[in-house]
């Protein structure tokens, strides 16, 4: 049984490190106009070494999911804290393209190795009461984490101070945080909770026995079993396309809705981008409803709930009918629609996951994350091109009604884990 205590230490050393990590992924973005003028480069270059980033943590989901279910936890967290520090050295640094786009490859193997290291921590140091309310805690950080590097940019150009003083700060922070966060898994917190039990371990390697011995199997042959373990799990399936159709959403709440207020209703451009910072914050604020509501009543209702709120508000946005402060007033509370049941996707997966199977899996989820993202803007690009930015909140409603026929589907095919009533290793 873990302490409360030893609990919330957990909670907080990853909330710590969720927060690092999300800052060293939005390190671009604040600086593309520096980076154009200072290195010459054009929005395709920086297109590249930004979607380099995505492609890395893409491929090194399921990797690092293995090395944290079979080895441990806290090694792949150690490996994402260096990287990422390193990574925004290097981009802090750079000098040319060449330098910039290593620097991607670095930040996102550090970027990579979160997610799996993360998720089976916070599983593992929790219990099914409290695990809503801690991976709010772990969104929450996150949150902040993307907001910091825009926030830290401005602030140290009003300061007069060049960009490269911005992203160096964000690097010796984060270097500094991981230092502290390793030393404090080191020295504070149980074995059991950073690494996997032996018990699965060895299941895992006596299953492997029909296909080769683990030490001489080859690289192919591993990667497929590994990829086995997750693809044979159908509620890890359904869940994964959930994520992917929650992210679609979430991407296109973001990307239009101050399109939406500006082209739809009597709002000005500067008032609308205020709108949807408004939107964002009060989302983050809300995913501690949502873990509160995870831990009172389960998953299943928070995200049919969540869903079905998400199409009547996108639904209702897209009219262009309504009164502007009703407009605004559905505005802020958009984003916690799929925000605010974040918790409650992850307690699912959670609930679906043995101690040797956790890491695996929720990288595999995380690539559903990646899929949405990575989909999303040019199909709703191509929507709001045809048939203008109502049409594209209506195709995020419409994503909702999806979005609870496969919640509906992941409950039914994760039995009674899918209502929180088994616990991680079961």
């Amino acid at each position: 049984m873990v302490s409360d205590a030893q609990s919330r230490l957990v909670v907080g050393l990853v909330g710590g490190s969720h927060l690092v990590n999300h800052a060293y992924f939005m390190l671009l973005p604040p600086i593309f106009g520096p980076l154009r003028s200072d290195l010459g480069l054009t929005d395709a270059q920086l297109g590249v070494a930004l979607g380099t980033v995505g492609v890395v943590v893409t491929a090194l989901q399921l990797p690092f999911g293995s090395l944290s279910d079979s080895r441990s936890r806290t090694s792949v967290l150690a490996i994402s804290l260096t990287f990422g520090a390193v990574g925004a050295i290097l981009t802090a640094t750079a000098q040319s393209y060449a330098w910039l786009l290593a620097a991607s490859v670095v930040t996102g193997v550090g970027i990579a190795g979160h997610h799996p290291a993360h998720y089976p921590l916070i599983g593992a140091a929790t219990t099914a009461d409290t695990r809503g309310r801690a991976y709010s805690v772990h969104g929450f950080t996150g949150a902040i984490g993307l907001a910091a590097p825009p926030a830290i940019v401005a602030t140290a150009s009003t300061l007069g101070l060049d960009w490269r003083v911005a992203i160096g700060a964000i690097a010796i922070v984060g270097a500094v945080y991981g230092v502290v966060c390793l030393l404090a898994f080191d020295r504070l917190v149980r074995e059991a909770i950073t690494h996997p039990s032996s018990s699965g371990g060895e299941a895992a390697a006596a299953g492997a026995t029909d296909v080769t011995d683990t030490a001489d199997a080859s690289l192919t042959t591993r990667i497929r079993r590994e990829l086995g373990t997750v693809v044979s799990s159908p509620p890890i399936l359904a869940l994964t396309v959930l994520w992917f159709v929650s992210s679609m959403a979430g991407w296109g709440i973001k990307q239009y809705t101050a399109t939406l207020l500006s082209s739809g209703y009597p709002v000005s451009d500067a008032a609308a981008n205020f709108a949807v910072s408004a939107m964002l914050v009060t989302g983050a604020v809300l995913i501690f409803a949502g873990g509160w509501l995870t831990d009172r009543y389960s998953p299943g209702p928070v995200l049919v709930g969540g869903y079905a709120a998400l199409v009547l508000v996108a639904g209702a946005l897209a009219l262009g009918t309504l009164p502007l402060v009703g407009a605004l007033a559905l505005v802020l509370v958009l984003s916690a629609t799929v925000d605010g049941s974040r918790p409650a996707r992850a307690a699912l997966a959670d609930a679906f996951s043995t101690d040797d199977s956790a890491g695996k899996n929720f990288g595999f989820l995380t690539i559903g994350i990646s899929g949405g993202a990575a989909v999303a803007p040019p199909v709703l690009a191509v929507v709001v091109s045809r048939a203008g930015v109502a049409a594209a909140f209506w195709a995020v409603a419409g994503i909702g009604v999806l979005a609870v026929a496969l919640t509906l589907v992941v409950l039914t095919v994760g039995g009674r884990r899918a209502l929180g009533t088994a616990q991680p290793g079961d």
